[in-house]
């Protein structure tokens, strides 16, 4: 029965994966979209990124790992979205070598080197078709291109280059032994460099400093990140993490920084060039983000025609994904939140089991992912239509300080100033209602940050200190979150209220991408109370 079972889950995933295996089958012929970033889009990423190498130096990318969703299953594959900019590739088992200068070789010379997943005619009839050797190169455009067993034993010596990049390996990563899997791939690439052991969780910790901390954050990022984990020995005996928990300011955070790049060279070299890289779109990649936001957009105004107070929570996520895949969106960029109430005060909720929404606040924060571009939408919205009156103002503040912010979202503005904006609007704004006495009080009620940048990955890569940049696309995100049981007025329990935005920076101001979703507390009251295309929808009971 599993067999069987697992057949029909293969098949489709085969349907919902064929878009994301043959980026670059694009002809009418295969009545696939056409839409798909070109070939010479991803080389000109890679000439990009030579341009930024030192000289004698190689980058190295892999591909992400399948992950096992139940037993003997496995997730839909997610493509790594760096191997997917420079090549265009999206499946497993694949490493990528991009190299600074021409190599020679013989009378021939190339300057990048592709490992790939070799064709296999029996499993391709069960989980789908590769490209293979000959594929990529007829349709990614590459010249030197090999099966991925050949290299452990290639005849490549990075100890003669004067710098090798890469990501941090995943530790994660399983598989049955054969030579292309990218466990071993991993491995014989940790051998030919000698890359000493780095823990993981510390790197990405302190990756997270590096990439997001500003003087204005720095001592919230600490607390929340850092101190909680100092049982592990693996940060109590770094001297960075001990410098930054004991003195978190400004000249530590400086200090602390350049450390961070020599300590891990090779691994935050290639996080500054994907950094500077992704986070300004080119014209090719903002025509599909401006269509997952717009796809996002449309999804948030149906839903503000078709919720009820009878609905579910999971219910209103089901009108969402219907949706996106109308439009041809493959997935949601991240999983959907729809929290109602209190489970609106719950950042990160993604139970989405409620099932009522009752006369209550349902605040839904999800993004359709197009062609691998994510968007970032969400809408606070009473159930009934109608907000009440504490509703009603805690909303108005919210969105008074997105537009405060909105208004600096332009080239040249100091990339902090935007959290620093929202939290001033609304520390005021709360003050002004008797929730907090003080400023200092604001992040009990607004513990999140403000903007992000969106791309490939929802939180995607760029740099988060220094001035925005024109054709940066980011998030304005302030909210409220008063769970019940906060030290003021009942009245104002469980009213959680975020409104987000995704914004194109442009030299004098910048562009709302999400136009099409309602923000004005009157508008959505006013889109409630039209007819959606799902009120008439009616299934039969369950026996």
């Amino acid at each position: 029965m599993k067999f069987i079972q697992k057949v029909f889950f293969v098949v489709g995933t085969v349907c919902l994966g064929t878009l994301q295996v043959f980026s670059q089958t694009t002809s009418k012929t295969e009545n696939l979209p056409t839409d798909y970033l070109s070939k010479e889009f991803h080389a000109g990423r890679r000439q990009a990124l030579r341009n930024l190498m030192p000289a004698n130096s190689v980058t190295v990318i892999f591909s992400y790992p399948d992950q096992v969703f139940s037993n003997d299953v496995n997730y839909v594959y997610h493509a790594n979205p760096d191997l997917y900019y420079f090549s265009g590739y999206k499946e497993p088992n694949a490493v990528l070598l991009i190299f600074k200068d021409m190599q020679a070789d013989g009378d021939s010379s190339y300057n990048e080197l592709f490992f790939v997943r070799h064709r296999d005619p029996l499993r391709e009839q069960w989980t789908g078709k590769r490209l293979g050797v000959e594929g990529v190169k007829a349709k990614l455009g590459f010249k030197r291109v090999y099966n991925s067993e050949a290299f452990p034993d290639f005849p490549i010596d990075f100890k003669k280059f004067s710098a090798v990049f890469y990501d941090n390996p995943p530790e994660d990563v399983t598989g049955d032994g054969s030579v292309g899997e990218l466990k071993n791939l991993i491995g014989a690439f940790k051998t030919k460099v000698s890359i000493p052991y780095v823990d993981k969780q510390l790197f990405d910790d302190l990756s997270l400093i590096g990439k997001y901390a500003n003087p204005g954050n720095l001592n919230r990022l600490v607390t929340v990140y850092l101190k909680p984990k100092l049982d592990r020995e693996a940060y109590r005996n770094n001297p960075i993490m001990q410098e930054l928990v004991n003195k978190p300011d400004s000249a530590t955070l400086v200090d602390v920084k350049t450390k961070i790049s020599t300590a891990f060279g090779g691994i935050s070299r290639y996080a500054d060039f994907t950094n500077t890289l992704r986070a300004i779109k080119t014209p090719d990649e903002l025509v599909l983000l401006k269509k997952s936001v717009q796809i996002s957009s449309l999804a948030h105004a149906e839903i503000m025609r078709a919720i009820k107070p009878s609905m579910s929570e999971r219910e209103l996520e089901g009108i969402f994904m219907y949706v996106h895949k109308k439009y041809s969106a493959e997935d949601e960029g991240y999983p959907p939140i729809v929290g109602t109430g209190a489970n609106a005060c719950i950042l990160h909720y993604e139970e989405n089991n409620a099932t009522k929404l009752d006369n209550q606040l349902t605040l839904m924060d999800v993004g359709a992912e197009y062609h691998g571009y994510s968007a970032d939408v969400t809408r606070t919205v009473p159930a009934n239509g109608k907000f009440t009156e504490e509703q009603r103002t805690i909303y108005q503040l919210v969105y008074d300080a997105q537009e405060e912010v909105f208004k600096l979202c332009k080239e040249g503005v100091p990339y902090p100033s935007l959290e620093q904006k929202a939290s001033e609007v609304l520390a005021t704004g709360l003050i002004k209602l008797g929730i907090i006495k003080d400023a200092s009080e604001v992040r009990k009620y607004y513990p999140h940050g403000c903007s992000h940048h969106l791309g490939l990955d929802v939180h995607d890569k760029g740099p988060y200190t220094g001035n925005l940049m024109a054709n940066m696309t980011i998030t304005v995100e302030p909210g409220i979150y008063i769970p019940a049981g906060s030290p003021c007025d009942k009245k104002w329990w469980n009213i959680g209220v975020r409104i987000e935005d995704d914004v194109l920076i442009g030299k004098n101001g910048g562009t709302l991408l999400s136009i099409d979703a309602p923000r004005k507390w009157q508008d959505v009251e006013k889109m409630a109370a039209e007819k959606s295309i799902f009120d008439n929808a009616n299934f039969p009971e369950l026996k």
